[in-house]
């Protein structure tokens, strides 16, 4: 191998690793060399990296596949964090064969996957560097290596798309473009299938794209496989991410309007087709994907009617527009969750105080999955939060009763009663003709089990009207 390059390529080489003897030797003693910032620091005086470049430029793949990986390594360590070889590696054109290397070595991930730890680390720090890597790789070569599925490469690659995406405004609207979002897809794809909704850099590129950006529909829609398919795994799969983000940042941004409308659309979509006898009586995810469409995009719409602060609440009726929830809201959310609720069984408390089968009657239906109840309650929990609107809705739709019925233990919905209560507490609040609901209801002992109590209430008779009434119970 030594006889067959140029000895301006390799005596610099030899030198700096004070070694007369075979490349390979050469090399480990460069890849040990270059983990420290001062051996990286020394190599960058000794004009090392370009060194490397050029071996990379004359050693065939896939004969020397074992030299090209021992060089990809030295050169991902020179890069990191070791600017003045970070900068070599653009001037001496490091993107371009790097690139046409990958471009030989495409099915072979242990290669692409050095191949993008060198890249990940240029582009770390830097706008010039991350567009050299970028023009070179976008968008061809980016989707040739998103479409390897393996969680190996896919990793490494995010990181690269999401560094540039998060370093350059052009970068990020060429990202979000057509070309872009399908390279996104296709590492969904991949991360459906051999990775986790985990994937630290992948969910990274999900928050800023789906959650905090409003790139969802479009992204979803390219995961379709067929045009008679209902919905695939990497649609669900998506959504379980995009669930996960919304519930972690729930505090810190707010999904877009048109996104959470779009998730709307999906959930009506799912419950206007599926049969509920088929339910799988399990938590999300469940593996059937339509089940798994359903209750992931019931829980985003639960974090995203998470009520912010009163200011934010206070700006948005005074905004013409109106906010995310009074969209969902116009768009007959409260009709859509109470008819549902309605046509469920009871929960497993009430159907043994009225010593019911434990078997569904032929007009009630089970919950889909473990948790579909409790999400329906905690949506409408909500929603009702300091909402006039929705607190009346209810009560004018008779849906008092249904929700004191919801404060309840129930083998299949942990923590239904805990946000029944919470969705009582809610609808009750500063609105005194539910409160008189309520209150005759519980009087008259047909409220079941209410738990007014534990919310801080109990039923007294006014005096003056003779009326029952709810008050704070001190």
């Amino acid at each position: 191998m030594e006889a067959s390059l140029p000895e301006e390529v390799l005596q610099p080489l030899l030198n700096a690793s004070d070694s007369s003897s075979s490349l390979e030797d050469c090399l480990q003693f460069l890849l040990e060399t270059s983990r420290t910032d001062s051996g990286r620091s020394d190599l960058a005086s000794k004009a090392i990296l370009p060194c490397i470049l050029r071996l990379l430029q004359l050693l065939p793949y896939p004969s020397s596949r074992h030299y090209l990986n021992f060089s990809l390594k030295v050169l991902r360590n020179l890069c990191a964090g070791e600017i003045s070889n970070q900068n070599a590696f653009v001037d001496h054109n490091g993107s371009a064969l790097v690139s046409d290397l990958l471009v030989s070595a495409i099915e072979d991930f242990e290669t692409v996957r050095f191949g993008l730890q060198v890249l990940a680390n240029v582009v770390v720090f830097g706008e010039k560097r991350q567009r050299d890597v970028w023009f070179r790789f976008f968008p061809e070569r980016f989707l040739g290596i998103a479409k390897i599925r393996r969680r190996e490469t896919t990793d490494p690659l995010c990181m690269v798309l999401y560094t540039c995406f998060d370093g350059s405004s052009e970068i990020a609207s060429e990202l979000c473009s057509n070309e872009g979002l399908s390279i996104i897809a296709e590492t969904v794809r991949t991360s459906s299938s051999v990775g986790s909704v985990e994937d630290y850099w992948l969910k990274l590129l999900v928050s800023r794209l789906c959650v905090e950006g409003d790139c969802l529909p479009e992204l979803f829609s390219k995961l379709y496989k067929f045009e008679d398919e209902t919905f695939t795994l990497e649609q669900a799969f998506l959504l379980r991410m995009v669930s996960d983000i919304a519930n972690e940042r729930i505090k810190e941004v707010s999904i877009p309007k048109d996104a959470t409308c779009f998730i709307l659309g999906l959930f009506k979509q799912v419950v206007g087709v599926f049969d509920f006898v088929l339910g799988e009586r399990s938590e999300l995810p469940t593996g059937s994907t339509i089940i798994d469409v359903m209750g992931y995009s019931l829980v985003i719409i639960r974090d995203a009617c998470a009520g912010g602060s009163l200011e934010e609440l206070k700006n948005a009726e005074k905004d013409s527009g109106g906010d995310t929830v009074e969209l969902m809201l116009s768009s007959g959310l409260i009709e859509l969750l109470l008819d549902l609720l309605r046509k469920l069984e009871p929960p497993t408390t009430i159907k043994k105080a009225l010593s019911q089968s434990p078997t569904s009657s032929s007009s009630s239906k089970p919950c889909p999955y473990r948790g579909f109840r409790r999400d329906i309650v905690s949506v409408i929990g909500n929603c009702a939060y300091r909402r006039r609107k929705v607190q009346d809705e209810i009560r004018e739709r008779d849906g008092l009763f249904l929700m004191l019925q919801q404060c309840v233990t129930d083998d299949d919905n942990p923590f239904l009663r805990e946000w029944g209560l919470w969705c009582v507490r809610n609808l009750l609040e500063g609105n005194q003709e539910n409160q008189e609901v309520v209150a005759e209801l519980e009087l008259q002992g047909s409220g079941d089990v209410p738990q007014l109590r534990e919310i801080g209430l109990k039923v007294e008779i006014d005096p003056k009207t003779n009326r029952p009434k709810l008050v704070n119970d001190t």
